[in-house]
């Protein structure tokens, strides 16, 4: 009997989440996508790793393709509020009966293997959500796949499609417990998804990750494509708290006016990794416009990086869970939020670098409240606020996200700032929270009296 959606869900969890249910080869996905027929080879597919902005690289990919009239599929992790978002098609989330239906398909082909002791253990979460993606964009008649890798890349579930490019955005410290604790281990397990041949991009920018990653390129014969050296933004135009405007020019005269909507001057950078991707599918023979290249930028969404959810006060959403992405939540307060208070609502996760993250945030803030995701992973409230309040006095521990964020808006004044951030986990839960506020206010009766009919007011 076929699985219902809610049964699969809960299948899927008791495999574990990513870093706990991690295996640390490709047999297993090799296997099952054998039995599965191959999913992998039925289309093209675009591959993208990195420490920070590999999401938002891949979330423009595919809304450059769509522009261009690709039928495109797109695999992301992890999801803010539902599981479905891991896998788009033509930029919709997979429903929740072909959810099912791919972890049917996967199940089907695990149970077969294992009977035929073909599989040395079960496939992880990943493993399975990976197959499940797959299998369902062949399913779907998709054109080309963009897939993010997971964590790392060389052993990375998604590290089995051979690519008509490869994208590496910028590279710093995170997960070190299984990529190592050096920034050229880290780079080298990043650089894996490197395949002969096969044009990639890096938009590696600390120097030792770029070289790692070129050095990578040169070892596997696969072209290399420097942003750094070959784009540059030729002009920039910030608008509407950290909306960016810009030019991108490139060596060889090439020149594309573009409107990204997310926010942040790190997502120009993105947006160059995106646009040198592109350009090395056309020159393989995609076609892709300029129009549809600005077009699929402008229109890309990423929720949870920078999000601007509420304008009275300003609540932003952002899961910068290591410390290169609290640098550039730093820079941009200083950017676009100087001289506003920010209340800063925190949680983490218990295998991040949560300490580094507070020293860079709490002292700007203006109050702090800690508090946990709905997770067995999350590090918790009160251990938080050991940690913090030496870096801040005012902190209040509530481990409950939804009353944690409703008292960061009863502390906030319309001109200042909740900024969430920390655990994606966390930014998820805060998101529902603030839809549900929505759905009652919009259900409330207005607290003013209407006027008689045909009298004054």
């Amino acid at each position: 009997m076929a699985l219902g959606y809610q049964e699969t869900v809960q299948r899927l969890l008791w495999l574990g989440h990513e870093g706990r249910s991690l295996k640390w080869d490709l047999a297993n996905i090799r296997a099952v996508l054998e039995r599965l027929g191959h999913p992998e080879r039925k289309f093209r597919s675009v591959h993208i790793a990195g420490t920070n902005g590999k999401g938002s690289v891949a979330a423009m990919m595919d809304a450059v393709l769509r522009a261009a009239g690709y039928r495109a599929g797109l695999f992301t992790s992890p999801h803010l509020e539902r599981i479905n978002e891991r896998i788009a098609v033509d930029g919709r989330d997979v429903g929740d009966d072909e959810f099912a239906a791919a972890f049917s398909a996967v199940s089907g082909a695990v149970e077969a293997l294992l009977a035929e002791n073909r599989l040395p253990h079960h496939p992880s979460y990943f493993e399975c959500l990976t197959a499940m993606a797959l299998w369902h964009f062949a399913r779907a008649g998709v054109e080309v796949a963009v897939l993010e890798v997971g964590m790392g890349g060389r052993l990375d579930a998604t590290n089995v499609v051979t690519p008509a490019v490869a994208v590496i955005t910028p590279v710093d410290f995170d997960h070190e417990r299984y990529l190592g604790h050096a920034l050229e281990q880290i780079a080298s397990e990043k650089a894996g998804i490197l395949k002969p041949g096969v044009p990639v991009v890096n938009a590696a920018e600390h120097p030792v990750a770029r070289r790692v990653v070129a050095a990578r390129a040169a070892e596997v014969h696969a072209p290399l494509v420097d942003v750094q050296s070959r784009y540059w933004v030729e002009q920039v135009r910030t608008h509407d708290f950290g909306r960016c405007d810009f030019v991108v020019s490139a060596q060889d005269g090439f020149r594309l006016p573009l409107a990204p909507s997310l926010r942040g001057a790190f997502q120009v950078r993105n947006a160059l990794a995106a646009v040198a991707a592109v350009r090395e599918l056309n020159a393989r023979g995609w076609d892709v416009s300029e129009r549809a290249l600005a077009d699929g930028i402008a229109g890309a969404q990423w929720g949870g990086r920078m999000e601007l959810a509420e304008r009275e006060p300003l609540v932003f959403l952002d899961g910068a869970h290591n410390p290169a992405g609290a640098r550039q939540v730093l820079r941009f307060w200083e950017e676009h939020l100087a001289g506003r208070s920010i209340h800063l609502l925190y949680g983490m996760l218990r295998e991040k670098a949560a300490e580094e993250v507070m020293e860079l945030l709490l002292p700007r803030a203006a109050s702090v409240i800690v508090s946990q995701p709905g997770t067995p992973r999350a590090a918790s409230a009160e251990l938080l606020a050991r940690l913090a309040r030496p870096l801040n006095p005012r902190v209040t521990v509530e481990p409950d996200a939804g009353r944690a964020l409703d008292r960061a808006l009863e502390r906030a004044q319309p001109d200042e700032v909740v900024f969430v951030t920390g655990s994606l986990f966390l930014v998820g839960e805060c998101r529902q929270a603030l839809a549900s506020r929505r759905r009652v206010a919009a259900r409330a009766p207005s607290s003013v009296a209407a006027p008689p009919a045909g009298g004054p007011a």
